[in-house]
């Protein structure tokens, strides 16, 4: 199964949390996996039970290699608990560690365990036991400027404690310290990063290393619907940002520093991700209830650009339909997922089946809109319409301005294709828009042949 760099970049399931890692010149994308539990279909909660891995060489083609690990093949954890939550993998020496938090089998709780592997795409195998002294959710693993290896993880804080070179064990330098929680007490290891950071909701943080700065990324909530945000205007709704702030170590104390991604416009209550640098450019992977409008514990994984400033600092991120990556003209481009637009409308083609996706909507004469990077190759000749229905339609379709093609619509109901010539000749790459000249239409793609 694979899917078009076109927000959402994964499609047929749903995939949440992504951690985004390069490997052998290859971008591979590891998600936790939302489904609707098939124990408690009622519950309206998160519920994950396995991890799949998805690969792409050029940021628009993304395959799913499958199964990487299943909740059932974890020893210490619990078969059933279905909670398999933010995971993350890296690299050392030719294998491949895959950390991962589940709940654990015998006591209450979550444990991040590991698996191993030869290469990225696995097969994985869990450890016998999982990572003594952490209870918590989503770890993040990097190496640091001194050499050493530095785990992060959520639940109750944001924790970070240097690891074992074989991952196998924190290090015995690790601190830790007495905690009361209700009625309980436990031994918390690790430095609370979190310590130095505006209050609010903390929980999936991923670390990262950039000109000898240490990046500590996090969603955050930062208040109540209506309280009033760093500009003074009021917070649209109560859900997590993205937020970051930098250090000169790994145990911090961390500067705040500010968003990288505003709330969700929608109300998609959590927001999940990695940063990651890939042939000389950075992205940022996220994800989105776009595929399950009425349902946010059923993600989708997006993924952007992400530029800095001269400082260091992070450019906010504004999400995109469009995403990132060159399209191909004889791939299927999803128009709906548009750089800009103008008059026309997006609608699901059909609500109750998401997965079928978006349609554009051309009511009105100059409705249009525009996608970006289109990589014609040679050349082409033909121009093939996916229709849902058209009352007899006129579209006329550019090239940066430069009219290629026409189609008169058959009147249909129902969908079909309609192909027609190239009325100018089309080379590499261009921004293409589609325009409404008379009449209506709902188009799913177009493809140029």
């Amino acid at each position: 199964m694979s899917a078009l760099a076109q927000n959402p970049i994964i499609k047929g399931i749903y995939s949440a949390d992504p951690t985004a890692r390069v490997f052998d010149g290859k971008l591979y994308v590891y998600p936790s996996h939302d489904i609707i539990s098939p124990v408690e279909p009622e519950r309206k909660w998160f519920c994950m039970a396995d991890y799949h891995v998805y690969t792409t060489a050029d940021m628009c083609k993304y395959q799913d290699l499958g199964v990487i690990l299943d909740q059932k093949d974890v020893p210490w954890g619990n078969p059933e608990s279905y909670s398999m939550w933010a995971p993350d993998c890296i690299e050392k020496d030719g294998k491949y560690y895959f950390f991962f938090p589940a709940n654990v089998k015998d006591g209450r709780g979550f444990g991040v365990g590991v698996a191993v592997a030869d290469k990225p795409e696995g097969p994985f195998v869990a450890r016998e036991k999982n990572i003594e002294g952490i209870s918590g959710i989503d770890p993040c693993v990097i190496k640091g400027y001194d050499g050493k290896y530095y785990i992060y993880w959520g639940g109750g804080g944001l924790m970070c404690a240097q690891i074992k070179d074989d991952f196998s064990a924190l290090d015995e330098s690790v601190p830790s310290q007495e905690v009361k929680f209700g009625d309980r007490t436990f031994t918390r290891v690790g430095v609370d990063v979190a310590a130095s950071l505006p209050e609010g909701f903390k929980e999936g943080p991923f670390a990262f290393t950039r000109n000898g700065k240490y990046y500590l990324t996090y969603p955050w909530v930062r208040g109540k619907a209506g309280d009033p945000g760093p500009d003074g205007k009021p917070l649209d709704n109560h859900t997590e940002t993205l937020a970051y702030a930098m250090s000169d170590s790994p145990y911090g104390p961390f500067e705040f520093k500010g968003l990288i991604m505003k709330e969700s416009p929608t109300g998609c209550w959590t927001n999940h991700h990695s940063i990651v640098e890939y042939k000389g450019q950075w992205y940022l992977f996220y994800h989105h209830n776009d595929y399950s409008p009425e349902f946010d514990k059923n993600r989708s994984v997006c993924c952007d650009s992400l530029f800095f400033n001269a400082d260091g600092t992070i450019r906010e991120v504004i999400p995109t339909r469009r995403g990132v990556g060159i399209t191909k003209a004889t791939a299927q481009i999803h128009i709906d997922r548009y750089t800009s637009i103008e008059g026309a409308a997006i609608d699901y083609i059909d609500v109750s089946t998401p997965f079928e996706g978006w349609k554009t909507i051309f009511a009105n004469n100059g409705d249009k809109v525009t996608y970006n990077s289109v990589d014609f190759g040679k050349g082409v000749k033909k121009l093939t319409f996916g229709i849902i229905k058209s009352n007899g339609a006129k579209l006329s379709v550019y090239a940066d301005g430069k009219k290629i093609a026409a189609i008169d619509m058959v009147p249909s109901e129902v969908r079909l294709e309609q192909t027609v010539k190239m009325t100018a000749k089309i080379s590499g790459i261009h921004h293409i828009s589609v325009e409404l000249e008379s009449g209506d239409a709902e188009i799913d793609w177009i493809s140029f042949k």
